[in-house]
């Protein structure tokens, strides 16, 4: 007689208490509650003179809020600078650094909406850096982005120094200038196979009062016939802006026939006048040479004659 097998019952699992569910509610409600404050990861390209805005908002915390409780406040992350403020519903421009006096302005109809976004007007090359936005809902976080300023550079133009009439062999100093660039831009010398010429290069890159740069670039090289050489600019934010380049005709020294036989003529001319003038001063001189020695033998035969007669009349008055 077989009997019924008995199993062993699995234990229930433990339900979820009451405390646990509280905990769980109260953690929901402290991460609604939090506030997140978002601005663009890449940097914000601006070109110089132009007005940008700083992208920032925020979301979270209560749902809806009153605008006497939101704060904002902009600053320069690395010299924590003013730059704008905003608390009791209007803007709080007491501490504002001084370069950023009268450029800087909310979106105030998009506050409530959480835009929090900066318009900075008219910017320079100082303005380049990194910037925070601070923003407090009953609570408070911030976030940085990047603003970097650009400017275009002038056309390259390329000018060169030699002798008036330049040869292969000689050397020649080329310059490229560009003019008003922001930041400092890479220039490239190529000659007219494309091949990258990096000896013999200086570049000299000076700036203005506004920050702007003029890129002076100097290239020496060894002439050879109908050599071109041209110079590109590159802008590191804004791209390539352009290339000027120079042909410079070096002649050899070389005379077609024609003008050979010119040469030669004129010089056998000139020769035969050198020997024609040579042959009359030989002349000349002669005559004058001759003339002398004539006057000479006359003289001295007068003289020998007075000597003669000079005598004859003393022995003359002896015998008186």
């Amino acid at each position: 007689m077989s009997h019924p097998r008995l199993t062993k019952a699995s234990p229930k699992p433990p339900g979820i208490t009451m405390l646990q569910t509280l905990l769980l509610i109260s953690l929901l409600a402290v991460r609604s509650l939090a506030l997140d404050v978002q601005v663009p990861e890449s940097p914000l390209v601006v070109l110089f003179g132009m007005d940008a805005v700083l992208n920032c908002t925020f979301s979270g915390g209560v749902p809806v809020f009153n605008l006497s409780e939101l704060s904002i406040f902009w600053q320069v992350a690395d010299t924590q600078r003013s730059v704008h403020s905003y608390w009791n519903q209007q803007d709080q421009l007491l501490y504002q650094e001084e370069r950023f006096v009268n450029r800087t302005s909310l979106f105030p109809a998009h506050l409530a909406t959480g835009n929090a976004s900066l318009l900075l007007r008219r910017v320079q090359v100082a303005d380049e850096g990194i910037y925070t936005c601070f923003v407090r809902v009953q609570n408070y976080s911030k976030a940085a982005l990047v603003m970097q300023v650009a400017a275009p550079y002038s056309k390259p133009l390329v000018t060169w120094e030699a002798a008036a009439n330049p040869r292969p062999g000689d050397l020649v100093a080329l310059t490229c200038v560009a003019y008003g660039g922001y930041p400092e831009a890479q220039v490239l010398w190529q000659d007219a196979s494309g091949h990258n010429l990096t000896e013999n290069v200086t570049i000299s890159p000076i700036a203005n009062e506004q920050g702007l740069f003029t890129i002076k670039s100097v290239l020496t090289v060894v002439l050879e016939p109908n050599s071109t050489y041209s110079c590109r600019l590159t802008n590191p934010l804004l791209g390539d802006e352009g290339h000027a380049y120079v042909t410079i005709s070096a002649q050899g020294m070389v005379f077609p026939p024609l003008a050979l036989w010119v040469t030669v003529g004129l010089a056998v001319c000139l020769l035969g006048l050198l020997v024609a003038l040579a042959a009359v001063c030989h002349r000349k001189i002669k005559e004058s040479c001759e003339e002398m020695r004539a006057e000479e033998e006359a003289k001295e035969l007068e003289e020998a004659k007075e000597l003669e007669e000079a005598k004859a009349c003393f022995m003359h008055w002896q015998k008186w």
